[in-house]
């Protein structure tokens, strides 16, 4: 591994209430995303891409049964994503590990006309979303022209 840049950022651990849940969403997911499992314990796992890890860890010092990415704290994480076709094909599949597709009537342009994504959302209300590298240019309907 290159020494990372100056204020990338080293890790993200997640709090989770279910360990074995969270491992069928997260894990799915990271790798799909190209992580590889970077540590593994009874009450966790870490899973590395370049200098940056994610932990997910079931701790027993959880003060409530569910995330809740409304209230101060995390939202949600985003993850490049190489293109459309690969953000279609993770929202597609991630339903059989866990996942929901937030905000389906305005998918895939929900974060704008110009962004290209799938929102997420897993059973213990943790967000993410897959942001295509290079969305296709959306082109704007030329006025007619008089002759």
């Amino acid at each position: 591994m290159s020494r990372p840049a100056h204020g990338t950022l080293h890790h993200v651990e997640l709090w989770v209430p279910d360990l074995h849940r969270a491992l069928a969403s997260f894990g799915w997911l990271l790798q799909a995303l190209g992580y590889t499992v970077h540590q593994d314990w009874n009450a966790g796992r870490s899973w590395r891409l370049g200098p940056t890890y994610l932990v997910i860890e079931q701790s027993p010092d959880l003060t409530a049964g569910r995330h809740d990415r409304r209230r101060p704290g995390l939202n949600h994480l985003a993850f490049h994503v190489e293109d459309t076709t690969t953000v279609e094909e993770l929202a597609a599949d991630a339903t059989e590990h866990g996942w929901r597709l937030m905000f389906p009537e305005r998918h895939p342009h929900a974060g704008g006309g110009r962004h290209y994504a799938a929102y997420l959302e897993n059973d213990d209300g943790f967000e993410v979303e897959l942001v295509a590298i290079a969305p296709p240019e959306r082109t704007r309907p030329q006025p007619a022209r008089e002759s």
